[in-house]
């Protein structure tokens, strides 16, 4: 998609945007395709002269209804706009800059994510491997998620890992362009052998140029496919209630990793401080901020860091 196919007076900033943006790494494709959505709406109701009422244009995008949009969707349309007008303010600091308010989300939006415990990570990763069908689809759904919880990868991540991406020798995959970013992630050796047999049974039904993760039939598995069967399957043990939106997700893998992660660090008395930006950057954040969304507190968690602070508050009244 070419940036030059703006249409609006906005055109011009937009393209320099898209180029900033991607100087910095970013793919932004699909951002682009939010911005341009707004820059037709533009096109269409700006007056050809005069200041743009800039407020005005984009309440009215945002106030669109086709689709019948989710609160949800419409503050994800919005932070890529909001991006786009923080840039413009380095030209002009008294620029238009809307607030997060104008797309608040509803109470529902908001998951709060279910911290899986060690015996029901091991339930689920016995019943993926009992999946009715044939026996390759048990052996997928198995083999991806072990790879969810050992590595915290996305759900998207993991989905889209190609044949070529998963080193076993050097037990790491190679993530493309995830949130903008190429990352190298590594594994233990437990994982690397589950992986190691389940590559030799793909082998049988999928060439080299395909998915790693693959259906009985050789063909990717789509992250849609994958979430589905994970909700149904969470649903089946009773993880998930029988209808809407609420309990486990296939997400909530990558709070589990994170939080687990944690404990063990408090357990074995490793140096936090040290070790979070470590934490940060195997999951492919930009900051520590990003990662405290997953730090969720559990009573594992907070066990594990009081025994460490009654440690230490002991060794000081010595």
């Amino acid at each position: 998609m070419s940036a030059s196919s703006f249409q609006s007076r906005l055109g011009p900033d937009l393209e320099r945007f898209l180029t900033f943006k991607r100087a910095l790494g970013f793919s932004y494709f699909r951002c682009e395709y939010t911005l341009k959505s707004f820059d037709r709406h533009v096109a269409r109701h700006a007056p050809p002269k005069g200041p743009l009422p800039l407020e005005r244009l984009l309440r009215g995008w945002l106030a669109r209804t086709e689709g019948h949009r989710k609160a949800v969707t419409v503050a994800m349309e919005l932070a890529p706009v909001r991006e786009f007008f923080r840039f413009r303010r380095r030209a002009d600091p008294a620029g238009f800059l809307p607030g997060r308010e104008w797309a608040p989300q509803r109470a529902e939006a908001h998951f709060v994510p279910r911290i899986l415990t060690l015996t029901e990570v091991r339930t689920i990763i016995a019943a993926a491997g009992s999946l009715p069908g044939p026996s390759l689809r048990r052996q997928t759904f198995r083999a991806l998620v072990l790879t969810l919880y050992c590595t915290g990868l996305r759900l998207g991540e993991a989905a889209r890992l190609r044949l070529d991406d998963v080193d076993l020798e050097r037990r790491s995959f190679l993530v493309r362009e995830s949130k903008g970013k190429t990352r190298v992630v590594p594994f233990g050796a437990d994982l690397a052998r589950e992986l190691v047999r389940y590559r030799q049974v793909r082998s049988h039904v999928a060439n080299a140029d395909t998915s790693f993760f693959v259906r009985p039939d050789g063909r990717s598995c789509t992250t849609k496919l994958v979430s589905d069967t994970l909700r149904r399957l969470f649903r089946r043990l009773g993880l998930k209630p029988p209808r809407g939106r609420v309990g486990l997700r296939p997400f909530d893998f990558r709070h589990a990793f994170a939080v687990h992660r944690l404990t063990r660090w408090y357990r074995a008395g490793v140096d936090l401080h040290a070790r979070l930006p470590w934490l940060s950057a195997y999951m492919g954040h930009d900051d520590l901020l990003s990662t405290e969304t997953y730090l969720t507190t559990t009573p594992e968690l907070m066990q594990a860091a009081s025994r460490r602070f009654a440690a230490r508050l002991r060794g000081r009244r010595r």
